[in-house]
């Protein structure tokens, strides 16, 4: 899901000795224990989440204390035990028997879905034809560069003006480890791999709404190393002042002093926080006497940070999917498509938009529209696997039920907006030593801002200048071009001074508004899920549908992909029997 959530704390990853994580992990915290401390301590600052004991604990919680003990790998493992996970299920095809000689299936949109479709099932034997409103294949999976074009329903025509060898994601732009199944192809395609910055301490926060260090930029390093200070100093000085004498035997309390003053960094005797060199120093050690030994930097005050909120920014790598370093493919995202139409795109109908689907007992007709001409033709098959967004669905006529379009009208799509920026020089690096990563902001409209993860000291380079979704992407696809790029530049040097002097160009997109795709990702609820989704992953007739819409995995490549092999298992199933 290219969207981030931030949730609460979750703590730090793989910290103390493994002696000490047991014994922290085997105590009961007293029941709101932290929380009376903090209110006690600091009155001014509320609210703070309060603890529950081990005994009627929720599994959300359960999972931000897994984390705060094991790090992401237990989190990620203990999830994946409940099936809370989202990583990928499988990690190969199906491995079909049989013969598809003699049969044809029409698939319907040559993004992932139907191109992993028709490269498989034309392992099998089958005839399969793709039908594509648009002159390449890839749906979402794209990347904007040199002479890249694009026009937005209502708006106007864009053609991409960045260097050569520059670039955007501006549709998927991330590949999980769990992701498998993608990872499948990129493997068996020889799609060259990158690793992907997907977190970065020494990147900025900035947040206009964050009480006493509002306006402020601040490195999530600082963040993470002053909230664990304070954090394992209260809860120290509570341990060495026998709050905890119920809960702890001596030896664990013992045990959890040790941890806490390593995790913590706690000084001497009186175990109080004062900063640690992991939070960056205010002037950098080096040679001789000066800067020699260098400068420590002052820790940011806890008042402070519980007051900002900024301190959320823990869990910026925490929400399942995410991981510090994930992939990307080495000159964008839309190498994957190209590798996926090297193999298949012989069978590609390109400029076919299709008009009605239509379906009896005997096979399945397509009626389509050469884009270019105008002309009508049709096109027919035993079987049809339609890979087009519901939202774009929704709008063709076809002789599906009423409770058939019923459950495909009943998906909502995300609107979801990006901006590419060009910058003639890259002063993050350059200036700010910042290689990577994402900027995190509470700025209007930009919530993102993402620094590359190539072209690591080369004169040029292409940030994304807003990841935005809801109702403000809408508010922000509404502005010209133009507007939007003055909206991106206007926040982005409230961060970076640098920003309006150096930029050169930009692309951008509003999902929503792009007519064979309306929307970024579908968006479910509980209520379509239960009442929708299984009538549409049974499909209709001979028409069966897949898509990263027919996934718990939605938004990602791999949702796409392994909704692909769920289906054309059943196709091939029906057609062999």
């Amino acid at each position: 899901m290219p969207k981030q959530v931030y949730s609460d704390y979750l703590g730090p990853k793989n910290s103390g000795t493994a002696l000490a994580r047991e014994s922290i992990w085997a105590c009961k915290w007293p029941k709101d224990f932290l929380a009376k401390l903090v209110r006690k301590q600091m009155d001014s600052v509320k609210p703070f989440k309060t603890f529950r004991s081990f005994n009627s604990i929720s599994r959300r919680e359960f999972l931000y204390r897994a984390a705060a003990v094991g790090g992401t790998g237990l989190l990620f493992n203990t999830m994946n035990a409940w099936g809370m996970g989202i990583d990928s299920r499988v990690s190969s095809p199906p491995e079909l028997s049989g013969s598809g000689k003699g049969k044809k299936i029409v698939i319907l949109g040559a993004g992932l879905a139907g191109m992993t479709a028709a490269y498989e099932l034309g392992k099998l034997g089958y005839q399969c034809q793709i039908i594509e409103a648009r002159s390449f294949a890839g749906g979402r999976c794209q990347s904007a560069r040199k002479g890249s074009t694009i026009t937005e329903l209502g708006g106007e025509k864009q053609t991409c003006q960045f260097d050569d060898g520059m670039y955007i994601n501006h549709g998927p732009w991330r590949i999980p480890l769990h992701h498998q199944s993608t990872l499948h192809y990129t493997r068996l395609f020889d799609v060259p791999l990158e690793v992907m910055v997907n977190d970065n301490d020494h990147s900025f926060i900035y947040a206009e709404n964050a009480g006493p260090l509002s306006k402020q930029r601040l490195r999530p390093a600082q963040i993470k190393a002053d909230m664990r200070g304070h954090v394992a100093e209260l809860l120290a000085k509570s341990v060495r002042n026998n709050q905890l004498d119920q809960e702890l035997s001596a030896d664990d309390k013992h045990l959890l002093l040790d941890y806490l003053a390593h995790e913590g960094q706690l000084a001497g005797k009186d175990l109080e926080y004062k900063g640690r060199s992991g939070r960056g120093y205010a002037v950098n050690p080096g040679a001789g006497l000066v800067p020699g030994p260098g400068t420590q930097s002052d820790p940011l005050g806890f008042k402070e940070l519980l007051a900002s909120k900024v301190g959320n920014v823990y869990s910026a790598v925490q929400d399942f999917p995410m991981q510090n370093t994930m992939f990307q493919p080495v000159g964008g995202m839309d190498q994957i498509a190209k590798a996926f139409e090297k193999r298949v795109g012989k069978n590609i109908l390109y400029h076919s938009e299709v008009q009605t689907i239509r379906q009896n007992d005997k096979g399945v007709t397509i009626t389509i529209k050469n884009t270019s001409s105008g002309k009508l033709s049709s096109v027919t098959a035993d079987y049809c696997l339609c890979a087009i967004p519901l939202s774009v669905l929704r709008n063709i006529d076809s002789d599906f039920s009423d409770q058939f379009k019923s459950a495909v009208k009943a998906v909502a799509y995300a609107p979801v907006g990006k901006i590419g920026l060009q910058m003639k020089r890259r002063f993050w690096e350059e200036d700010e030593h910042i290689y990577g990563g994402h900027v995190l902001t509470d700025l209007h409209g930009i919530n993102t801002i993402s620094l590359p993860s190539s072209g690591w000291q080369q004169k040029k380079g292409v940030l994304l200048g807003y990841y935005n979704y809801q109702n403000i992407a809408v508010e922000v696809s509404g502005l010209s071009l133009k507007e939007r790029t003055e909206f991106a530049l206007a926040a982005g040097e409230k961060i970076f001074p640098q920003y309006r002097n150096e930029f050169e160009t930009s692309f951008s997109v509003a999902w929503h508004r792009i007519q064979y795709n309306l929307g970024g990702w579908a968006e479910w609820n509980d209520k379509t899920r239960a009442s929708a989704y299984p009538v549409l992953l049974e499909g209709e007739g001979r028409v069966l549908l897949a898509g990263e819409h027919l996934s718990y995995l939605t938004g990602w490549q791999a949702g796409a992909i392994e909704s692909a092999w769920q289906q054309i298992a059943k196709i091939h199933e029906r057609a062999s029997a």
